[in-house]
């Protein structure tokens, strides 16, 4: 076992001949956001021997940019709120396509989760009676977002991380996951990685693996997703076996800044909306009352007096159209655009600074007030901000067992996005911070729980699997061709931003998968120069396998759904179809080339008769 220091990485002695390292656990996270940090937090609770591997340094994770809140049915705004409500809330959102039982266990769970973070040492805005304070978001019946101002991810991050810490959970900062290792019989039995400062492979041998890896934003052109978004997880999940569902549907956030263009899909939390914040067109026109559809009419208001007086009391239940969920709010956004009624700089308007005093404002969205100040020179308590859709959020991942996280590869579990089923085809604002607490929590202890129960016969990694490893790391460095990774991202980029987009077609779709095919044969040629240490081209190289996977998923998935749903709207396809497509899921899995993808079709879990009644 190597002495190379797991918080700092530096390398001390003990490692194998040639520069391979090698760590034993029982229990191995890879991701350190919430999901990974509370999976962590579970598994060494529940004594297991726990290391967290993460691509970026420690509270760096994408979870910090998560501002709005977490879900959770406490009932400190709303005393009739319950998890019903919340559940009820969750499928209707997500069109009636998630695990029920994932929804069920979030929504019942959510509340004590946020209650431990408290315990944890989480500060929250409190309500005039000292309670948790709550705020309203879009497709929520009530207002059950705990929330810190708008930087909720961070104070979550900082709570979870300080608490792993003080628990002595080992560390491994800047290091990458390359592949998972199994042994003979098929299970888990570790996984391989490098050292992004020097270059160097590391082994981790556990019988435990949970996968914590985010989302897979950065295929996308314009995206609020940070740099680690590439879709690892989920891709390393396909090459070993497990399959992946959902992959259609991704979330395209209604309000991402457009200007500058160095920040053009910097999210723009949905709190200004749930704080109050309206929006506008060209014409100066509120235009969402022109875009509420026939499944929400019964709950939203249809006149700008009823959502005035909806946001100055509460009292009236009629919510304003700004809270629709996500994806009809981006579908209204898209709308306006293309019909030409946008900003100057291609997007629309939100405006809050009509609608709340300088002082609520800065009290209630300081992250937005000094985003907006300091990169586009726009103040948001004196003039609106110019918005647009952005890709966000894949509701799709690897499909797992609601109650343990446990996927198709014995001792492989994945929580939080790059897991699939609890968001169904639209995820509502709030619900993914609680979606991490909750399953983070159910997957840790349910590795610890397979780690213990295997005793000293564990799986053993195979020294042949490691060298094939190494091999395919390496591989950029020897072939002799002449593309470049960046120029390959760059394409791959535009071309599901132009065909896979917030509006699809047969032939855009079609397009895609031949574009991705072409990419897929231009990093055979790929190659990078220069040496293991300091070289982001070879990181991008890694990722860019990934990348290609994943988004050969999204766009076979999305051709062969010949419906719009949530997050996935067909031009040529454009009404719900409950009967034919709302019974069943679209599974992808790895062919049998192990290059491409297989796509096939498997019926949604049926929701038992005690649930439905509350959509009666």
């Amino acid at each position: 076992m190597s002495d190379r220091h797991p918080m700092t990485g530096n390398e001390m002695s003990g490692s194998e001949p040639g520069g391979l390292e090698r760590h034993q656990y029982d229990v191995v996270v890879v991701g350190a956001g919430g999901a990974g940090l509370r999976a962590a937090i579970a598994a060494h609770d529940a004594g297991a021997r726990t290391a967290i591997v993460c691509k970026s340094l420690l509270g760096k994770a994408h979870t910090v940019m998560a501002e709005g809140g977490i879900a959770a049915a406490m009932g400190n705004r709303w005393p009739e709120d319950n998890w019903e409500v919340h559940f009820r809330d969750t499928m209707r959102g997500g069109k009636m396509l998630n695990n029920w039982r994932m929804a069920q266990l979030h929504a019942q769970e959510a509340p004590e989760r946020v209650m431990e973070l408290e315990d944890w040492g989480a500060l929250f805005d409190r309500t005039e009676d000292g309670l948790i304070s709550q705020r309203d978001f879009g497709g929520h019946k009530y207002a059950r977002l705990a929330h810190v101002g708008d930087r909720t991810g961070l104070e979550m991050i900082r709570t979870l991380q300080q608490r792993a810490v003080a628990l002595g959970i080992d560390v491994f900062m800047e290091c990458t996951v390359t592949e998972l290792l199994k042994d003979g019989s098929g299970s888990i039995a570790g996984a391989f990685a490098y050292w992004r400062e020097t270059g160097r492979f590391v082994v981790f041998e556990a019988p435990s693996v949970v996968l914590a890896t985010g989302g897979i934003g950065k295929s996308f052109k314009v995206t609020s997703n940070s740099w680690e978004y590439t879709g690892d997880g989920h891709a390393l999940a396909l090459r070993a076996g497990a399959s992946l569902i959902n992959m259609e549907f991704v979330q395209f956030h209604p309000t991402g800044m457009v200007w500058p263009p160095s920040v053009k899909g910097l999210l723009v939390t949905e709190s200004v909306r749930g704080d109050g914040g309206i929006l506008k067109n060209s014409d100066g026109k509120r235009f969402m009352f022109d875009y509420i559809p026939e499944f929400f009419k019964a709950e939203t208001a249809d006149t700008i007096e009823e959502a005035d007086r909806w946001y100055d009391d509460k009292k009236n239940n009629r919510r304003p159209p700004e809270l629709l969920p996500r994806d009809e709010v981006a579908r209204a956004i898209n709308s306006e655009i293309k019909a030409g009624r946008g900003s100057p700089h291609g997007g629309i308007f939100l405006d809050i600074a009509s609608r709340r005093t300088p002082d609520y404002i800065r009290k209630r969205l300081p992250s937005m007030y000094h985003q907006f100040k300091e990169l586009a020179d726009v103040d948001i308590t004196q003039e609106p901000m110019e918005i647009g859709p952005t890709c966000h959020y894949v509701m799709g991942g690897i499909e797992v067992d609601p109650d343990t996280e446990l996927a198709a590869v014995p001792g492989l579990y994945a929580v939080g996005e790059c897991s699939g089923g609890m968001h169904g085809s639209n995820r509502l604002g709030g619900n993914s911070l609680s979606d991490l607490l909750v399953f983070g929590r159910r997957a840790g202890e349910a590795a610890a729980a397979r780690a213990d129960s295997m005793g000293q016969s564990r799986p053993t990694v195979r020294d042949d699997d490691v060298r094939a490893a190494q091999a395919s790391a390496l591989a950029p460095f020897d072939v002799e061709g002449d593309e470049n990774p960046y120029a390959i991202q760059h394409d791959l980029q535009q071309s599901m931003n132009d065909l896979v987009g917030i509006i699809r077609t047969r032939g855009e779709l079609e397009q895609s998968l031949q574009e991705i095919e072409k990419l897929k044969e231009r990093a055979k040629r790929m190659t990078v120069e220069g040496h293991r240490q300091y070289n982001p081209g070879w990181h991008l190289a890694i990722d860019l396998r990934n990348m290609l996977l994943v988004s050969e998923c999204i766009a076979k998935a999305a051709l062969a759904r010949e419906e719009s749903r949530g997050g996935h709207t067909r031009d040529d396809f454009p009404q719900t179809d409950h009967e034919v497509w709302g019974t069943k899921n679209l599974v992808c899995n790895v062919d049998a080339t192990g290059a491409g993808i297989d796509l096939s079709e498997k019926p949604l879990p049926v929701m038992p008769d005690e649930l439905k009644k509350y959509f009666d």
